[in-house]
């Protein structure tokens, strides 16, 4: 799973960052200040840092020059700013994207994305096994038992997203969200088609798990008890 870190003396940026960006399937780490951000980065891989600048201790400026000197993560700054000179100061500082207070939680959602895909970050956990059922994302295979099946590719990406969070409800929009993408012109019935036909592959193949529609909201993937 990709793993976002967000710093921001703000609780409210925090909060609202952090809902977002776990509902499209991010794994957040927040932290309010320069010194919090570089413990949490000591003890946990992250793949990304969203970064305010006007911080006590630390500024954003400062932690972007020390996370570059010591991560190869790409950063995106956040602040009130708007100003030539304060934007020439972030990029200086190493920063790989801007953007000014208020922003749409979307709009971050899209830097984030085009940050990963330039930096092409495959999650740590690109490979994913659930009983004898295996799915690989960087060859793009799923294996159950000595078996190799090749999937339509939005298939394997909704089956690898619902695998890779076993027990959590996802609603048919997150699921468009991160699968198709926020640009998306196509509407919920195509979710439910691309669950209908996974469910018609996999039900015949294997007991490891089952696509679960959870009634009124989405869909989820349980895991068969061991």
């Amino acid at each position: 799973m990709t793993t976002i870190l967000i710093v921001d003396d703000d609780p409210n940026i925090l909060k609202l960052v952090s809902v977002h960006l776990t509902e499209v399937g991010y794994k957040v780490f927040k932290a309010e200040n320069g010194n919090e951000a570089l413990e949490v980065l000591e003890k946990e891989k992250c793949d990304l840092a969203v970064v305010d600048v006007m911080m006590p201790y630390m500024d954003g400026y400062s932690l972007t020059k020390e996370i570059r000197e010591l991560y190869d993560i790409p950063i995106i700054l956040l602040t009130a700013k708007n100003q030539i000179e304060d934007k020439e100061q972030g990029f200086q500082s190493g920063t790989d994207d801007y953007l000014v207070k208020p922003f749409e939680p979307k709009e971050l959602l899209f830097r984030i994305k085009a940050l990963l895909r330039r930096y092409d970050k495959q999650p740590a956990d690109s490979i994913i096994t659930i009983g004898n059922t295996t799915l690989n994302k960087k060859s793009y295979e799923v294996h159950i038992g000595n078996r190799t099946i090749l999937l339509p590719l939005k298939e394997f990406e909704l089956l690898y997203f619902l695998m890779s969070q076993p027990k959590q409800v996802f609603t048919r929009d997150h699921l468009i969200e991160h699968i198709w993408g926020l640009d998306f012109e196509g509407d919920e019935r195509t979710v439910d088609v691309h669950i209908k036909r996974l469910r018609e592959r996999f039900s015949k193949l294997t007991d490891d798990f089952q696509i679960k529609t959870v009634r009124g909201i989405g869909y989820l993937l349980e895991a068969a008890q061991g």
